[in-house]
């Protein structure tokens, strides 16, 4: 598979990485139940098919996800590119709580590399920079984790170019994270340039807009969908959003089977297309679903493709 160097750091990553989220299983922003032996088989068939980097974070299930990568690993002799995160931890009823004070990130730190199996964690990212008059406290702890060793580069998540450029005072991040898909293009507007500017990879979260874009959901199987799972509260599933979003996926379709493609791969190339991006973030909960949408790793979109995919989202905005 195609790889990318993120940034101004030394990791090469391979243009698809395992996203975990999913396989943390319930909690309050989940997506319902999962079973940890489809998850450990789901992680060693991303690395079988070439994947070198997995994604994940101690909120994804209170800890559960970093536990099963953990378990999944243990016994390889060669461990893929790890990126984490901290800053959004739990309560004692697994209700998600930010927390970006010095004691509870160097706490979250050592608490990952335990789950994880690691004693160094490659790439470890600040989740959500609430609250954001804490954000320097938050990353001062980073970089002192950093100093010691306990990890190799700081990325961010899910900030604003504001907040780029106060915590790259303190320590520059290698990488960005933030939501980009077809029905989510903020980031194109000012944070894929600043970026390129300042020497950051992009590692786009979300690039299916949660199976959206697959062609796998109609209004009975979003119905169906696990009480628990956080999607039921997200506005792209419902009413007239979801009409919407259900006539691109009917639009797109013929554009992947001309090529005899999915519309999964035709989500991810279309992320992939941008030069700024390193890599797309693909979750997956059993290794069926990695061992379809790793394809689109080697998928480059014609300029005519993409110029008609534009015309399909103007039309069905």
């Amino acid at each position: 598979m195609r790889k990318r160097r993120l940034g101004n750091s030394d990791l090469e990553l391979t243009v698809i990485g395992l996203g975990t989220w999913a396989i943390g299983g319930s909690w309050e922003y989940g997506w319902g139940p999962q079973d940890d032996a489809d998850s450990v088989a789901t992680i060693h068939a991303a690395l079988e098919q070439g994947i070198n980097w997995i994604d994940t974070a101690p909120a994804y299930g209170c800890g559960h996800s970093e536990e099963v990568i953990g378990q999944a690993l243990k016994d390889l002799p060669r461990k893929p590119i790890l990126a984490t995160k901290c800053g959004l931890g739990w309560d004692a009823q697994r209700r998600k709580v930010n927390c970006l004070d010095r004691k509870a990130i160097l706490a979250e730190c050592d608490a990952s590399r335990k789950r994880l199996g690691v004693e160094v964690i490659d790439l470890y990212q600040l989740h959500w920079p609430v609250p954001d008059n804490q954000l320097e406290e938050a990353w001062e702890a980073m970089a002192t984790v950093q100093k010691q060793g306990k990890v190799r580069y700081l990325g961010a998540s899910n900030f604003t170019i504001d907040q780029l450029e106060r915590v790259a005072k303190i320590h520059p991040p290698v990488s960005m994270q933030p939501p980009y898909s077809m029905l989510q293009r903020g980031a194109e507007e000012d944070m894929f340039g600043y970026c390129a500017r300042h020497g950051m990879g992009i590692v786009a979260y979300s690039p299916m807009q949660k199976g959206l874009l697959t062609g796998k959901y109609n209004p009975q199987t979003v119905a169906q969908m696990a009480p628990d799972d956080h999607r039921h509260r997200d506005p792209n599933f419902h009413g007239a959003r979801l009409a919407a979003n259900l006539r691109l996926v009917d639009r797109l379709r013929p554009i992947a089977e001309r090529n005899g493609r999915t519309l999964s791969h035709l989500a991810i190339a279309w992320v992939l297309r941008r030069p700024e991006v390193t890599a797309a973030i693909v979750g997956a909960r059993k290794p069926s679903q990695i061992n379809e949408t790793v394809g689109a790793g080697d998928w480059t979109l014609k300029a005519e493709e993409v110029v008609q995919i534009e015309q399909y989202l103007a039309e069905c905005q």
